[in-house]
This record gives C-alpha cells, structure tokens and sequence, in this order.
C-alpha cells in the first residue's frame, strides 16, 4: 500500500474509532479503556470528546474507570440534540458544541453555543478559522500537523489555501496554481514540438539543396587523380543529402510525433482534472452556505426563547408557558437543523481533502511523466545528431582518401602518354 493511501486510512480511522483511546500527552503511553457505555471520538477540529450512550451526555474530560463515575466532578451535561448510541438520525457521530464554529468570531454570548454548559463554553478561542469555505485550525490554537509526505515537497500538503490574485483582487485556489502549472508544462511541450518541426524543416531543406548542388557540372572536366578527388566531393554532398533525409525523418517519428500525441493525452487529464476539483469545491461552498443560514436560524431562535422566558419572569400565565416550550422546540430543531449541515458540510469537506490529496498526487505523477518522456526524447534527438555526424564523416573519408592520393607528376604522366604528339625535338638548320 502506498504511504498516502496508508495516511488517508489512518485519517479515516481518527474520525471514525470509538473506544480506546490514546492518553493525552504527558499520560502513560498504555491504551486508556473506556467505562461501559462511554465512547470516544475526534472533532473535525482534532480535539477527543466522549459521549454516553445512555445518557446522551457528551464531555471534554475523560470519564472515570469505574462506571458511572466521572474523572471530574460532575460531567457536563449537553443540550445538544437528542442522538441515538451516540449518533445523530443522519448516522454520523455526536459532535460536541465546537463543531459549530465554522468560521472566526469573538464570543457573543451563549447564543452562539448550541448548548449554555457544553464543553464548549469552556474554550476561550477559537480552534477553527474558515477561508472561502474551508475550515483551517485557527493560528492560535493550531495543533501541529504532520506532513503526509513529509521527506519530498509534494504537491499534496502545499496547496490547500487560496492565493491573493496578483492581477485582480480576488483569490486563487492552490489547486488551481497547480493546474496553472500543469497546463504551462503542456504549453512547453506544444514549442518544443514546434521548434522540432523546424529543424525537421531545416533538414529537408538542406537536403534537398545538397542533392541539387550535387548534380552541379561545374568543374566536371577536371582530369586526374585532381579530377577523382573532385568527383568524390560531388558524391558526398548527394550522400550527405541522404544522410540528412534519414535524420528528418526520424527526427519526426520518434521525437515529433510522440510529443504531439502524449500532449493530447495530457491535455484530456488535466481537464479531467479541472472539472472533478471544482465540482467538490462549489459543493463545498454549497454546504457552507446552507450551515451560515441554519445557524442564523438557530441565533434567532434561541433570542426569541430568551426574550419569551424574560417574559416568563415578568408575568407568569399559561399562554407564555406555552409560548417558551414551542419556542423551546423550535430552538431545539434548530439546533438540530444546524448539527445536520456542519455534518453534510464535514463530509463535504474530507471528500474534498481526500480528492485533493489523490488529486494532486495524480498531477505530480503526470508530471514527472510528462518531464521524463521529454528528456527521453531529446536524448534521442541527441543521438540522432551524433549518429547523423558520423555517417557525415563517412561520406567525407572517401574524399580525404583521394586527396591524399592527388599527385601531380603522376597525373601529368598519365596525361601525357594519352595525349602526347611526338617526342621527337626540333635541330638547327643545316646549309
């Protein structure tokens, strides 16, 4: 199993394993068994909380070995929703108050906790801060994180928040930098598949032009070994053309084409790539925005309980008797309403992760892909070169070998007994 599918399920596990429960550090390092009816589990903040089943009970403080005895006086006792074996009718865990705070704010009273003596009441900052709808751990209580590959600079643990636009005054997701990246590699990849089209372009020229000259009768009744020589020079030029020709063409089978068509291939991930990020991101806005609108509902609910029982005090009758148990079950199912969304929006969210982890991870393999069959392929174009440069030096050793031959006392020999008149010299005259 790779490293980050192993960190992905130990993730899992942190969210999802009730029961026994790591010591808070300075503890023993021994597993801490839970009483009956207690389990355990993590906030999406990292924090461990604990809830009994039977009572519906949830606390920070773990409870005591002995059943029904609380590690510290009294457990508090939450108003949260009514759970069912510690989950929710959706089917998710319990989670404490906490869970609520889905974005940086000062403490406004206890009409921003779901519950007036939840463990929640208890923190005096925020755990959590929330940036285009993603929650981070708040910077002042940020508990340290891991890297998931923490030996390489992966793509996966660097680019989760959004980055100011240095061309407008919006933002720009990380994984979009990535994409950014992954389609300017792409771009290369087109040039550089351009600028081997040109050389192939260069090639068939020259050999083209080489093949012409070649054919030249200029200086075609040279005579002699001088004359040989002259003869070899032509015909290497027709044989360098040749040389040429063979380089064109597999310049373009073997690197050209090959660039060309992993650049379509490359093309039709990334977009792949695109679309699946920014579909989980707009659903994650989505969430986001359905659980800002379900805690308005519940701030309000709870003024309209607080203002009714201040009623209550005032003049006590049946009607307002009412009127605060309605208002309560309002404020109850709203609080409801509320636990529901941060849940669907939690799920949102480590889908998001997930795919974002994966994702990247996929992009940093297409990469490395994509920049090894380059580099392969100008290692071919490299050869290609010295082989075309040996098989020039061919064509040229014939020729070096008839200069060398070139002997002008030899030709003149030659020449004359062929063309010779008489060796006979004229005399003087005699009277």
């Amino acid at each position: 199993m790779k490293p980050v599918a192993q960190d992905l399920m130990a993730w899992r596990r942190r969210l999802q394993k009730p029961g026994m429960v790591p010591p808070p550090p300075g503890e023993e390092s021994q597993t801490v068994v839970l009483p009956p009816g207690w389990q355990s589990y993590l906030s999406p903040q990292g924090r461990r909380y604990y809830v009994n089943t039977a009572t519906n009970e949830t606390t920070w403080e773990r409870p005591g070995s002995s059943p029904g005895i609380p590690a510290s006086p009294g457990p508090h006792r939450s108003s949260l929703p009514p759970t069912v074996n510690g989950y929710h009718a959706s089917g998710t865990p319990a989670h404490p108050p906490e869970t609520a705070h889905m974005s940086v704010r000062k403490s406004t009273g206890d009409s921003q906790n779901l519950g007036s003596s939840s463990p929640g009441k208890k923190q005096s900052k925020e755990n959590t801060i929330t940036i285009n709808c993603v929650t981070f751990p708040h910077p002042d209580t940020m508990p340290e994180q891991q890297l998931l590959k923490p030996t390489e600079w992966s793509y996966c643990d660097y680019f989760w928040a959004d980055k100011k636009d240095p061309q407008g005054n919006g933002t720009v997701a990380g994984f979009e930098l990535l994409l950014q990246k992954q389609l300017k590699g792409k771009q290369m990849q087109k040039e550089m598949s351009e600028f081997i089209r040109e050389r192939i372009k260069i090639e068939e020229e020259y050999a083209k032009n080489l093949a012409k000259l070649s054919q030249n009768s200029l200086a075609a009744q040279e005579e002699g070994s001088l004359g040989e020589a002259w003869a070899q020079v032509k015909k290497s030029l027709a044989d360098e053309a040749e040389v040429h020709l063979k380089f064109s063409a597999k310049l373009h089978s073997e690197v050209e084409k090959p660039l060309m068509n992993f650049r379509e291939n490359f093309k039709k991930d990334m977009k792949k790539c695109d679309h699946h990020i920014a579909d989980l991101r707009k659903q994650l806005a989505s969430r986001y925005a359905a659980v800002e609108k379900a805690r308005k509902a519940l701030t309000e609910r709870q003024r309209d309980l607080e203002m009714k029982t201040q009623q209550l005090e005032i003049k006590l009758s049946n009607k307002t008797e009412e009127d605060i148990k309605k208002a309560r079950r309002k404020s109850t199912q709203a609080g409801d309403d509320l636990m529901r969304c941060v849940d669907l929006y939690n799920q949102a969210q480590s889908k998001w992760f997930e795919e974002m982890v994966t994702t990247t991870l996929e992009l940093e393999r297409l990469e490395v892909e994509r920049v090894e069959m380059i580099r392969q392929h100008l290692c071919q174009y490299t050869q290609l070169r010295h082989e075309t440069d040996m098989f020039n030096q061919s064509t040229v050793e014939p020729v070096d070998q008839l200069l060398r031959k070139v002997d002008p006392a030899k030709d003149r020999e030659l020449w004359v007994r062929e063309h010779k008149t008489g060796n006979i010299r004229p005399v003087d005259m005699e009277i």
